[in-house]
């Protein structure tokens, strides 16, 4: 079995150009990945061309060998660009490998743990807007009340767990200190989201990284009394003194790791106690066994696994497969209930059941991308839905 061709689809997704990556082989099976990135969409098309003299004529069972020879063949073998494209294709490769023997990935990756694996979705506007940040005046991200009716929509939907960032504004410039204002308002976001959900649902807290450690510490102290599952990236990621700094100073968990690459900077994460809770996102960090290798060092620190998605649904796709197989899995990030434009992207849907995600029989990653729909969208070079305006 070898790999003939190497195809790029590239769309516009919800809140991202999605790039899709296509591996072909000789025996006629499809593989499907993912690439996609924000704002650097030609740099990673670019990199996955380059990576033509590694895969045709490849025998796609080589995930290592194809893996290692990529990225080791030059000095310059990391960064998110490399890192997104290679990613795509990695899952590509898997897909084609379940294919061929007929089996779901997490066969192929230990075998299935879950049946059905635990959601958390973003609060979304009840009428469907899919706007973070929208011009009226009143929106769930600004009003405590609204933010507490998305939460309840969201639990009618069987969700137990909800996210949100309140803790705007976001700025070009990490490491602020929150001020009065801005704790007492992110307070009266929580404590609505708590007053609404009660223990039914666990609230999700993130920041993107946004503040010192001095000030996520100060923030911290405000939210314990709402008992949130996690407190995400409450520093810039790279700052692991400073993240560990905060985990050691509260009771909150700190989840991290949707803007890391690769094992060695989830085991930097591990090492520097900065985090309990570990987003790797399957787009960028590597791909599958990228994720298998990072889930097993958490793993042996007592960390979980709650893998990252924000962008089209064959990474959604590896997500689920690496969750189905994980000991250490504790809950999955879904757009909504996959419904909508992810839907029309597949052939056969997501499959989504009372607030957990339920892993697909069928073979490969479990999916197979409508081409026709991904090519009758094509990115006209405007603004994507869903994207934040920066202050």
């Amino acid at each position: 079995m070898k790999i003939t061709d190497v195809q790029i689809l590239r769309m516009a997704g919800v809140h991202a150009n999605w790039i899709f990556v296509k591996l072909t082989t000789d025996t006629g099976i499809t593989g499907y990945g993912e690439s996609s990135i924000e704002r650097h969409e030609e740099a990673v098309i670019t990199a996955i061309e380059s990576f033509r003299e590694f895969l045709i004529g490849a025998n796609p069972f080589n995930v290592e060998l194809i893996w290692n020879s990529i990225t080791k063949s030059v000095f310059w073998e990391g960064g998110v660009v490399i890192q997104t494209a290679l990613s795509g294709v990695e899952k590509a490769l898997w897909d084609n490998k379940g294919k061929a023997l007929d089996v779901p990935v997490y066969d192929l990756l230990g075998g299935q743990i879950h049946e059905g694996l635990r959601a958390y979705t973003y609060l979304y506007p009840p009428d469907g807007d899919d706007t973070y940040l929208p011009t009226t005046e009143r929106h769930i991200y600004n009003d405590p009340s609204l933010a507490a009716e998305a939460a309840q929509a969201a639990l009618d939907k069987g969700f137990t767990a909800v996210k949100f960032d309140p803790a705007n504004s976001y700025t070009v410039f990490d490491g602020r200190q929150p001020t009065p204002s801005e704790l007492a308002f992110c307070e009266s976001m929580v404590s609505a989201l708590r007053d609404a959900v009660g223990t039914r649902a666990d609230i999700l807290f993130g920041t993107h990284g946004q503040f010192t450690p001095s000030g996520a510490l100060r923030l911290a102290r405000v939210l314990e009394a709402y008992d949130p599952l996690w407190f995400e990236e409450p520093v810039p990621p790279e700052d692991l003194e400073g993240m560990a700094r905060v985990a050691a100073g509260t009771t909150i968990p700190v989840a991290t790791g949707e803007r890391l690459t690769g094992m060695g900077e989830f085991a930097a994460v591990l090492r520097a106690g900065a985090a309990a809770i570990l987003h790797p996102d399957l787009g960028r960090s590597g791909g599958l066994l990228q994720g298998k290798k990072i889930a097993a060092l958490a793993e042996v620190h007592q960390a979980l696994l709650a893998p990252h998605c924000y962008c089209g649904p064959v990474v959604a796709a590896a997500n689920i497969q690496l969750a189905a197989c994980t000991p250490n899995f504790l809950i999955l990030e879904s757009i909504g209930d996959w419904s909508g434009f992810h839907t029309e992207l597949l052939e056969t849907p997501l499959a989504f059941d009372d607030g957990m995600v339920i892993p697909p029989t069928e073979p490969g990653l479990g999916v197979v991308l409508a081409e026709d729909v991904a090519r009758a969208h094509p990115w006209d070079g405007g603004e994507l839905p869903l994207t934040p305006r920066y202050a």
